[in-house]
């Protein structure tokens, strides 16, 4: 392009000596001008910004090695800033005819300094008229008394910054002023430099060293590019409405900005002019300025990594060591269901009576939980778990969100840097505040609320020697899309009936945890990344109440979700993965209700309910962790419904408590030696989570016991219901407890150990209504000294044993079908009935009773397997005298028996049955509709899942 016959870099070379008014009348002659005199954003666009002492980089003083993305606007939006002071100015009345014609005041200039037309500041300030301006030249100027500052004036330093210092006092009683290139320090009768009550104050590129900047409502403030340093402040008290804009505040004794009371309803005539600046930084805008790091921790997790799920169970089988399943699994304290009973005869294989001779049991009524676990297709975990919403989507969804995003009210700190002292920005006493794209580095605390508003967009908040934010006494706001790292407690603090939105934020790599909640505290935590903390990703304690939903918590190095000490909140749809201890860890009185998370691939377990935990455990989806699924623990009492617990390398569901006598210290809250630095740490932690002299009374705070329970529907014991328990590498259901168990209507299938197995067992452990299907080792096994139920149970296809009863109890109404060893053995000096079964085996006996055992046999129909079985269907060891036998039946199959199976289920169809048995009230279950399974452990901890570690 050519313009004026001259090539267009020759025209850019001559106007690259124009200055700024040239420019702006280049750009009024056409269009090609317009274009080429904005062409030269990079380079005399550039040179203008920064060339005035005035100003400073845009991206002062956070980044200032980013360049802007236009220095034309830059400069622009910084002249636009300058003159907001200016807009106060009277204007004559006049009739609208001769408004073209009005004259502009004239503002008159004054020289300050040795040999200049006033030497004091005092005397320059009483000879000045409205809107004159003071040029203060290179010097000191101190005065011994307060300065009153009576009529609008603009004082202004000549030279570099730092040539002009002020120990003045300044009381401003006019309606408005601006002061630029100037550095403040206190004079030997105050601390407070500047400070006005009803007038608007423009500070520009000023410093302010061991000073304190004053302003109360109605009075406002607007302060860009100024440095506060060796313990300077602002202290705003019932601001309407005042701008912080690119200052840069360090070496705090104390808060560096404190916004205390609520805003006044009188505003000042710059109120106006202030909110029209304000809304330039849009708060769901472009990240301009965005306070996020360019080489942050978060980037070397990229988004695509944390996205990435292990979807083929083979490689993740192979990755964990998980090829124990196919060679027979063995469990602790010695006990093995590798299949002893000699059973698998003339090279028959179970598949081969399943296709030709098993009783069709397929249509059973748990049959639709197998599809969530592709039992027709590859076992696979799920492969595609929830996606993070972004902020805009978290504002269509929450009208109140949106209300705070787009308020702007009180006090506007926007891409300022806070460093090197004790704190950021304190708000208190119903004050409000809004903090954009700032940055808060090494300071105590970056942000401390206390009964106020807040809100927090794209702001970075890092390695603070206590918490990054604390929230108190109901303080509220929204707090979005803020890098919240490497801080040395918390990331946010949450306490004392505070209820803030927490969304779209990065928390990550605390040395303790990355959000706590507790003493009563709310909140609603959404569509956070929370990662790579040294403690819980989130930590609910205290009567801690809050909403974590949508969140994705991973890749911590303890438990990703920890509720403890009579904790509660709703946990929903989360994605809890990759942390080294239990996904979601319940202890101590710990209550919440989780609901529909993705807790997978932990290093430890994926939830574990320990000492007195409590809480609602429905429609969960916990897979691929390297312990077990679900570990129950000593006196907790869980709801555990509808939970999907597959592909774990350890058990899927495991209550468990051992009585040694070694774990007296631990039934008392004293940990083994093991952990003792653990529990050192866990004191610490405990005395941390008060604040630096701040005592808290919590027992005032928190919930009776009775109000608590009054709340949640009673449950006097732990729920295990509707779940299905798959895919796992040893048992399925794992059983070792001293208190009453009842299982109710859980599809456990295809594990790599048996399907339940109950090895201690003081009380009556009932399994009703559940299907066993498919699992390497047996079906169901009953070991001795243990008290068990079984009834209207399906078994099916395992791969030994249906049911192995070694203990005390009953079999009642089951369907005991296809499984490779007997279908039902008693050994031992078991003492069981066998009532009404319905048993077909593969290869072996349909009942054996091996040894010195008690049974009684009434009313069971036994099917012969595989035709060539040499078993007998009923096998009674002749040495016992024992047993009795009452009106059972035994089919065989006749000479001309073809492949289709001669017999059906039916009246009842397959077990289990689709709802509730017929005949079972509640009260002979022992269940009701809200508290149908249970488990209590009253005496005692197990010694720990090799993975289980103590929060």
């Amino acid at each position: 392009m050519e313009v004026g016959g001259l090539p267009v870099e020759l025209w850019r070379v001559i106007l690259a000596y124009l200055p700024l008014a040239d420019l702006g009348r280049c750009c009024q002659v056409c269009r090609a001008w317009r274009e080429l005199v904005l062409s030269l954003d990079k380079t005399r666009w550039r040179q203008l910004c920064l060339g005035c002492p005035e100003r400073r980089h845009p991206n002062w003083p956070g980044r200032p090695h980013l360049e802007p993305p236009s220095w034309r606007e830059a400069l622009k939006q910084h002249a636009l800033a300058t003159r907001t002071w200016a807009q106060n100015g009277p204007e004559r009345q006049s009739a609208a005819c001769l408004l073209l014609f009005r004259r502009r005041k004239d503002r008159r200039v004054w020289h300050v300094g040795a040999g200049f037309d006033f030497e004091t500041l005092r005397g320059a300030l009483g000879a000045a008229g409205p809107y004159d301006r003071l040029l203060l030249h290179p010097g000191v100027y101190e005065e011994q008394a307060e300065v009153a500052l009576k009529v609008p004036v603009e004082l202004v330093g000549l030279g570099g910054l730092g040539e002009v210092a002020l120990l003045v006092c300044v009381e401003q009683q006019c309606p408005t002023a601006r002061l630029c290139n100037l550095v403040f320090m206190p004079p030997w009768f105050s601390t407070v430099v500047y400070k006005t009550s009803w007038g608007h104050v423009q500070l520009d590129n000023c410093n302010f060293e061991g000073a304190q900047l004053q302003v109360r409502g109605p009075g406002t403030c607007q302060a860009r590019f100024c440095s506060f340093s060796k313990g300077s402040s602002v202290h705003l008290l019932s601001v309407a409405l005042s701008l912080l804009d690119n200052c840069d505040f360090s070496g705090s004794d104390a808060a560096s900005v404190t916004v205390e009371g609520s805003p006044v309803s009188e505003k000042n005539w710059a109120c106006k002019y202030m909110a029209a600046l304000a809304r330039t930084f849009s708060p769901c805008g472009s990240n301009n300025g965005s306070p996020r790091r360019d080489n942050s921790t978060a980037g070397s997790c990229s988004d695509a990594a944390v996205e990435k799920e292990r979807t083929s169970t083979g490689d993740w089988q192979r990755e964990n060591g998980l090829g124990a399943a196919e060679q027979g699994t063995v469990i602790d304290d010695g006990w093995s269901d590798a299949d002893d009973d000699g059973s698998r005869e003339g090279g028959m294989s179970q598949r081969e009576f399943a296709l030709d001779y098993k009783i069709p049991c397929d249509n059973h009524g748990l049959s639709h939980l197998l599809k969530p676990c592709a039992r027709d297709s590859s076992p696979n975990p799920p492969s595609v778990t929830p996606q993070l919403l972004t902020l805009q989507q978290e504002l269509e969804r929450d009208p109140d969100a949106q209300t705070f995003a787009s308020s702007a009210l009180g006090c506007l700190v926007r891409r300022c840097l806070f460093r090197e002292g004790k704190g950021g920005v304190h708000v208190s006493n119903y004050g409000q505040a809004r903090l954009e794209g700032n940055i808060f580095r090494r300071l105590n605390y970056a942000v401390r609320c206390i009964q106020n508003s807040l809100v927090m967009l794209r702001n970075e908040v890092c390695e603070c020697r206590a918490s990054g934010v604390f929230l108190r006494l109901s303080a509220h706001g929204l707090i979005a899309e803020n890098d919240i790292h490497s801080n040395g407690e918390a990331g946010l603090d949450i306490r004392k009936g505070a209820d803030p939105i927490v969304v779209c934020n990065s928390i990550h790599s605390g040395l303790r945890s990355g959000i706590v909640v507790l003493g009563n505290g709310k909140g609603s935590l959404r569509s956070n990344r929370i990662y790579n903390n040294r403690e819980a990703g989130v930590y609910i304690l205290f009567s801690g109440n809050p909403v974590v939903c949508g969140n994705h918590i991973f890749q911590g190095q303890a438990a990703g979700i920890a509720v403890n000490e009579n904790g509660r909140g709703i946990i929903t749809e989360n994605v809890i993965k990759d942390n080294q201890w239990g996904g979601v860890d319940i202890r101590r009185g710990g209550d919440p209700i989780l609901r529909h998370n993705f807790i997978c691939h932990g290093n430890s377990d994926g939830i574990v309910v320990g000492e007195r935990g409590r809480g609602l455990i429905e429609g969960n989806h916990v897979y691929c962790n390297k312990g077990c699924g679900v570990w129950v623990m000593s006196s907790s009492l869980p709801q555990l419904l509808g939970n999907y617990v597959t592909h774990n390398c350890m058990y899927g569901l495991a209550v468990f408590c051992r009585k040694d006598p070694e774990d007296v210290k631990a039934r008392d809250g004293n940990w083994p030696a093991r952990d003792a630095d653990a529990e050192e740490d866990g004191r610490e932690g405990r005395e941390n989570l008060h604040e630096e002299g701040e005592m808290f009374a919590w027992e005032s705070d928190l919930d009776s016991e009775d109000e608590r329970h009054s709340a949640r529907r009673s449950v006097s014991v732990a729920l295990v219901e509707g779940n299905c328990v798959s895919f796992n590498g040893a048992v399925g259901l794992y059983v070792k407890t001293s208190e009453p168990l009842n299982v109710y209507a859980n599809l456990v299938e295809r594990n790599g150990g048996a399907g339940v197995a109950v090895l201690q067992s003081g009380q009556l452990t009932r399994l009703v209504a559940n299907c066993v299907l498919a699992n390497v080792g047996g079906g169901v096994t009953v070991e001795k000294d243990a008290r068990a139920e079984l009834r209207c149970n399906g078994i099916y296809e395992n791969g030994e044993r249906g049911v192995d009863f070694a203990g005390t109890g009953q079999v009642v109404e089951n369907d005991v079908v296809g499984n490779c060893g007997h279908g039902i053995q008693v050994s031992g000096s078991g003492d069981v009935k066998l009532l009404r079964n319905r048993v077909q085996p593969a290869l072996g006996c349909a009942i054996a009773v091996v040894g010195p055992a008690k049974a009684l046999l009434t009313d069971n129909r036994l099917f012969q397997g595989h035709p060539r079985s040499k078993k007998n269907l009923l096998h009674l060891d002749p040495a016992n005298e024992s047993c009795v036998l009452r009106n059972n039946t035994i089919s065989r199959h006749n000479s001309s028996c073809a492949s289709v199976p001669p017999w059906i289920l039916e009246n009842p169809p397959p077990r289990p049955p689709a709802s509730s048995p017929s005949g079972l009230s509640s009260s002979r279950l022992g269940i009701s509709m809200t508290t149908r399974i249970s488990a209590t452990v009253e005496s005692g901890c197990h010694s720990g899942s090799v993975f289980c570690s103590i929060l």
